[in-house]
């Protein structure tokens, strides 16, 4: 059975890689998709629309680039694997989570203990809590088994 992945989430670890790598190993049958994880490509997704002197305004238009990107991506998956890191805060992975919840495709969380508190409503809706990428691979190994 084929399982369409989005990764979603912080963008300053190799998770994805991690994840990438040990499903690969175990001969999954997964695609992966991902945001734009090169930061500085993701800020200024918007700025061939016109400059801005206002940070505002430059963040809105590349927001809304990147979300054509993400809905698209989310509404593809079969589950979304979203990673909460504890050095900086992921608010856009968060609003993957809610839209992932409204639109009722399910998702996993990846975080660390030390973050459970207020990440408490995100891993409510979640379908599962993973602590490490080897988790992550062990839910797909089962989700795709035939």
């Amino acid at each position: 059975m084929s399982f369409n992945v989005y990764l979603s989430g912080e963008i300053h670890t190799d998770w994805r890689n991690e994840i990438i790598s040990k499903a690969g190993e175990l001969g999954l049958d997964v695609v992966f998709a991902s945001a734009v994880t090169d930061h500085e490509a993701s800020d200024a997704a918007g700025d061939h629309l016109g400059e801005e002197t206002n940070s505002f305004w430059r963040d809105h238009k590349s927001s809304k680039i990147n979300a054509i990107r993400t809905k698209t991506l989310i509404q593809q998956s079969d589950l979304v694997i979203i990673r909460f890191g504890d050095k900086y805060k992921q608010w856009n992975a968060a609003f993957d989570a809610g839209y992932c919840a409204a639109m009722n495709i399910p998702y996993v969380t990846l975080h660390e203990e030390t973050i459970i508190h207020p990440l408490k409503e995100v891993d409510a809706a979640a379908m599962s809590w993973a602590k490490t990428t080897s988790q992550v691979v062990e839910i797909l190994k089962y989700v795709t088994k035939s």
